[in-house]
């Protein structure tokens, strides 16, 4: 069923919180996203547009199963509408049609040379969409974003996107495949959000919400991005794209960084502490109260209050003892390394 159209008279805050009534939802530009020049310019090899899926990045790690050739690097999927998408620990969601952007990659990581990056450098590929997101947010909508460890796109505190990075599998001598699935609130109303703390791109007054040019926006800057890393055999210490590292870019858009924060872990563990940095990998350093540095690979974090353990210095801290904390086994394992859920 299509959206309500809004009163044109009323103004656009009204039209966000009125009861019964919808913001415009027109389709994505499929002429658009099939341009040749965009694909050319991108890399993209190739795009599909689908109407209503149960989830894109399920949807392309079983293509990836069922054929390993059958999606060459940067072959992406989006959908006007997901019924079951995955979030982070599993968690499920939907939003209304044709409300989002709800784009997964396949994503073969090798540098110019076509020698396959090290598996331990694609705990970076969901940081490195992350930072694009930020980018085409604040370019394209005119809206100030920051990240959130490990992968969410907040806009004034409020969630705004998540990231999903699995990994496709292994066994045939190939480069193991990321897939890579982003969800970007668009135009979901109050009333729509999944979760108080979320938020849109609409809600928050940005200068477009059309969900093609925002789409395009992401595309053309994470495949900037990623090209760059793959060409830098996933160093994310070398500069990018012409400018900073990607561990600088990341650091200086994280908000996490320097706050009191609570990691919950699987099977009912969490670590109080202090987010000092992040290390090489793009795991999080948490301090606790004893100067204890903790590494947390995955996880849920919840930001505290401020606070300042004995012995810590803002970004950093005295390292009197490591302890490693993952939700997740190896990078082998299909559930991938530090996943973020969909927004």
């Amino acid at each position: 069923m299509d959206a309500a159209r809004p009163d044109d008279s009323r103004g656009p805050q009204e039209n966000l919180t009125g009861a019964g009534v919808l913001p415009e939802r027109p389709a994505l530009d499929r002429e658009a996203l099939s341009d040749a020049n965009f694909l050319a310019a991108t890399g993209i090899a190739q795009l599909t547009v689908v109407e209503t899926t149960g989830s894109t990045n399920a949807d392309l790690l079983r293509a990836v199963t069922v054929d390993p050739k059958a999606c060459p690097d940067l072959a992406v999927l989006t959908a006007e509408h997901q019924t079951a998408a995955r979030g982070r620990l599993d968690r499920a969601w939907e939003a209304p049609a044709r409300s989002s952007v709800l784009v997964s990659l396949v994503l073969r990581p090798v540098n110019a040379d076509g020698r396959p990056l090290p598996t331990q450098t694609y705990s970076w590929l969901s940081l490195l969409a992350a930072v694009a997101l930020r980018d085409a947010l604040e370019e394209t909508a005119g809206i100030p974003a920051e990240l959130k460890w490990p992968n969410d796109v907040l806009v004034r505190g409020g969630k705004i996107a998540g990231i999903l990075a699995q990994l496709g599998p292994l066994g045939d001598g190939s480069v193991p495949p990321v897939i890579l699935g982003t969800g970007l609130n668009v135009t979901l109303t109050e009333d729509e959000l999944p979760v108080p703390t979320a938020t849109s791109v609409q809600l928050q007054g940005a200068g477009t919400v059309n969900r093609t040019d925002l789409l395009k926006s992401y595309l053309s800057r994470f495949c900037t991005l990623y090209r760059s890393f793959c060409n830098a055999d996933g160093d994310a210490t070398a500069g990018l794209a012409g400018g900073p590292s990607l561990h600088k870019r990341v650091e200086t858009a994280m908000v996490t960084l320097g706050q009191q924060v609570r990691a919950q872990l699987p099977g009912d563990h969490e670590i109080i502490g202090h987010a000092s940095r992040l290390d090489d990998s793009g795991s999080l350093l948490v301090v606790d109260a004893s100067s204890h540095e903790h590494v947390v690979t995955a996880g849920d974090v919840v930001h505290l209050r401020p606070w300042s353990p004995q012995g810590a210095e803002k970004h950093g801290a005295a390292k009197h003892s490591s302890t490693k904390h993952s939700s997740e086994t190896h990078s082998s394992d299909q559930q991938g390394f530090g996943e973020s859920g969909y927004a």
